[in-house]
């Protein structure tokens, strides 16, 4: 749709005869203040705008714009206090390094875990330390095996994930985005296995890599106070009740 003149009224009439069809309504906008009237039309907005301008001022708000409506519409999830109960070496396992094309901040990371009905918010190796540099775009997940969350209520096994793969990165809050596997690294690695309970009495579990690098997030929400791998019974971190793999 390329209106020259009039442009929301086009926009509603389009978008309201568009949404009970199989094809896909993109408008042309000039300005980002364009884009974002078309693609806010009777609420349910164009499937997608091509902006039409040689201005990167306009390209960056719009770029903005769709970063923000991103961050609304994303899953929140509810965290649950478990205590761990067991942390025991278990030796070497193949373990899953994921590089992100996303740079994280502290606080947040990926849900990863054995079993789909909890998983354990693992921290990305941002935080600068004395034994390696920040790497804010990884998460060094665990063991080949395991759940990670994915969008749209999935999980995915960690030996799935390739480059170009989408997953969910969440933080302390339980404000989740979505971010691209830019690649994977999987290694022979010494780890670990962490059994947790949760308040229900469930018993919960995942293995991580035996290393002062590899954090959990505890219940203060805060990336300074979170657990390392080397954890020991009755600490606690934070693990997130999830639904069945899709």
């Amino acid at each position: 749709m390329d209106a020259t003149d009039w442009k929301v009224i086009p926009a509603e009439n389009l978008v309201a005869a568009f949404q009970s069809g199989p094809g896909k309504l993109l408008g042309v906008a000039e300005s980002a203040a364009e884009a974002r009237v078309l693609l806010e039309a009777l609420e349910a907005g164009t499937a997608g705008v091509v902006l039409r301008t040689e201005d990167p001022l306009q390209v960056k708000q719009l770029a903005a714009y769709l970063a923000e409506q991103e961050a609304e519409q994303a899953p929140q999830f509810q965290y649950e206090v478990a205590t761990v109960t067991r942390v025991e070496p278990v030796g070497l396992c193949d373990r899953v390094c994921v590089d992100l094309c996303s740079l994280l901040q502290p606080g947040e990371g990926m849900l990863v875990g054995s079993f789909a009905r909890a998983l354990f918010l693992v921290h990305s190796e941002c935080m600068e330390s004395q034994y390696i540099n920040s790497r804010p775009f990884r998460v060094n997940a665990g063991a080949v095996h395991a759940y990670v969350q994915a969008p749209d209520g999935k999980t995915a096994y960690l030996s799935e994930l390739q480059s170009g793969s989408k997953m969910l990165v969440v933080n302390a809050a339980g404000r989740a985005r979505t971010a691209m596997v830019g690649r994977c690294k999987i290694e022979l690695r010494p780890m670990i296995l962490v059994e947790a309970e949760t308040e229900d009495g469930m018993h919960h579990s995942t293995m991580l890599q035996n290393a002062e690098t590899v954090r959990l997030i505890g219940p203060s929400h805060s990336s300074s106070s979170s657990t390392t791998a080397g954890m020991t019974p009755n600490s606690s971190s934070t693990s997130s009740s999830t639904g069945s793999r899709g």
